[in-house]
């Protein structure tokens, strides 16, 4: 399993727990470098007890261009030495690129959260997570209207497995049930180094290419957060934090900019919170979970189950808004805080089920191939918008 940013590895961490106690020594996680300093990965190992990787790769972090590049060279490398029956992998980053070097070697390979689409071809995540689906011998598809995207694009229907979704299961065996928590007297001391003292307190977090690279709409998240009727706790990457100082855009007074946390700080956070303003496929779907509302601070999403439920208001920082219409998002945000809605993420096992899955085809050597289905017609794709907002094609 080749993994490489923090929200994969709390994604995947039952999934790894149920491999390495089953494989042993059959396992193998390989982390891309993706993520590198310890409180983009390191504590989310420690906190969620999940293995150190096998394998690091070492890779050129320069730019997305020369990260991408080293790391299709190096994992080539390693693919060279280790012969894998398979090579997992999950999501859309930088990292699943690293499927080129798999697929060059006529090794199967296996994605887990496959089908998603944003239908927005400007986004490079949609084409990282399309361009593996079209490589990928098995997908683990976590709802019924991904697979049926992927049977829409001619992918094979028999080799895309529906599975629910493993934030779900995360969430219930480490979070809800007292495993990584923190005590009162951590989550009173912990808020009052953020500045919390009473009163209304949200969360935000962004990290977006779209969002991030571009003053105008990092200034329009800004203008957001400060629309906020409490303090605005924001987690922000060292990528966001350079991009903030690099366009000189100023703070609002009620944003406290902190650098990134670890898993039970930043669920603590969340739950706590009025409603949480992100970028984040992972956070929108963790707050959906919890009973925390989400503004969704995208243009599209691939996610469109959180507005189906009434857990997630719209947010485009690439239009521009009036203060009232700001205000607007924030205010339905906070109605629906303490409204109880229901999700359709999963029930509880989609890790289990997918390891299960795994150990099956690695022990009965069963990667099936992947074939166009001849049936399927190309999907039109509205591009610049949500199939949330739109409605499905």
């Amino acid at each position: 399993m080749v993994l490489g940013i923090r929200p994969d590895v709390i994604r995947a961490s039952l999934i790894i727990k149920h491999l390495k106690s089953a494989l042993g020594s059959n396992f193998e996680f390989v982390w891309s470098g993706q993520h590198y300093s310890d409180n983009m990965k390191d504590i989310f190992f420690r906190q969620l007890e999940v293995p150190q990787p096998d394998v690091t790769l070492q890779l050129d972090t320069a730019s997305d261009q020369s990260m991408i590049g080293s790391l299709i060279s190096s994992l080539g490398s390693y693919l060279d030495e280790a012969k894998p029956d398979a090579v997992i992998f999950l999501g859309d980053t930088n990292t699943v690129t690293g499927s080129i070097a798999v697929a060059a070697k006529n090794i199967p390979i296996v994605h887990i959260e496959g089908c998603m689409r944003s239908y927005d071809w400007r986004m490079p995540e949609e084409k990282f997570r399309t361009a593996i689906d079209h490589l990928a011998d098995v997908i683990y598809a976590y709802v019924d209207e991904y697979k049926q995207q992927g049977v829409i694009e001619g992918l094979d229907p028999d080799n895309i497995i529906v599975t629910g979704n493993p934030i779900v299961d995360v969430l219930e065996h480490y979070f809800r049930s007292g495993k990584v928590r923190l005590s009162d007297s951590e989550r009173s001391e912990l808020f009052a180094s953020y500045g919390y003292e009473g009163g209304e307190l949200w969360s935000m977090t962004c990290h977006r290419r779209e969002n991030v690279d571009s003053k105008d709409s990092l200034s329009q998240i800004l203008k957001l957060a400060s629309m906020c009727p409490g303090i605005v706790v924001f987690p922000a990457g060292y990528r966001t934090q350079a991009r903030l100082r690099e366009f000189g855009l100023d703070i609002p007074g009620n944003v406290k900019v902190i650098d990134p946390i670890g898993y039970a700080e930043l669920m603590e956070l969340i739950n706590s919170s009025t409603a949480v303003l992100t970028d984040s496929g992972t956070i929108v779907e963790e707050a959906a979970v919890l009973g925390v509302p989400s503004v969704q601070m995208r243009t599209s999403t691939e996610r469109p189950q959180v507005y189906d439920c009434g857990g997630s208001v719209k947010f485009d920082p690439h239009a521009t808004h009036t203060d009232a219409e700001l205000g607007s998002i924030i205010a339905s945000a906070a109605d629906r805080r303490g409204n109880s809605w229901t999700h359709t993420l999963g029930d509880g096992n989609a890790s289990q089920r997918i390891a299960e899955d795994l150990i099956s085809r690695f022990k009965s050597g069963n990667w099936s191939g992947h074939a166009p289905n001849p049936k399927s017609r190309p999907i039109y794709r509205n591009y610049g918008y949500g199939i949330g907002e739109l409605g499905r094609a």
